[in-house]
């Protein structure tokens, strides 16, 4: 399975709800997130599967990654990738999903740099997850510890 870690775009301060979880993403936050997207689509990403954090922002990333990678389906929400999410607790979740080539997940910090070194088995691993980087790693087995190797990095200021 090729997984791919998506941290959301730039996002506004606050939202008119005054709610974190209602925050939006920003015309350069779209802008940005957009360039990443086109490059990814250049490199072959063609998820058959998004999962994304329940939460504004990560939403709207991923819906504009199922649009920009031509993703056969709408993202679906998962509750491990909100904020305060375990990695292992979104392994299970990959796992269920193992008939997936290749699966996007949209979410938040500091999950996803955590989520990063467990899927490589390297627990001091420090990935410094930019909003709108994105994070390829392969995994041949979905056994109950993942070992994935690190295909490649794209950071939104190189797209």
């Amino acid at each position: 399975m090729q997984i791919y870690l998506l941290r959301h775009g730039i996002a506004e301060e606050t939202s008119a709800s005054g709610k974190d979880a209602d925050r939006r993403l920003t015309p350069e936050g779209r802008k940005r997130l957009a360039a990443v997207l086109k490059k990814a689509g250049s490199a072959g990403v063609e998820p058959s599967l998004i999962l994304t954090s329940p939460l504004v922002r990560a939403r709207q990333t991923a819906e504009m990654a199922a649009k920009a990678l031509k993703c056969p389906r709408a993202p679906l929400l998962s509750e491990a990738l909100a904020p305060g999410g375990e990695p292992e607790q979104v392994w299970e979740e990959l796992r269920l999903h193992r008939g997936e080539a290749q699966v996007l997940l949209a979410g938040h910090e500091p999950l996803f740099s955590r989520l990063a070194a467990f899927l490589l088995n390297a627990p001091t691993l420090e990935v410094d997850f930019k909003k709108g980087a994105l994070l390829r790693v392969d995994c041949e087995s979905l056994g109950p510890r993942p070992r994935g190797t690190l295909r490649w990095f794209l950071a939104p200021k190189l797209s």
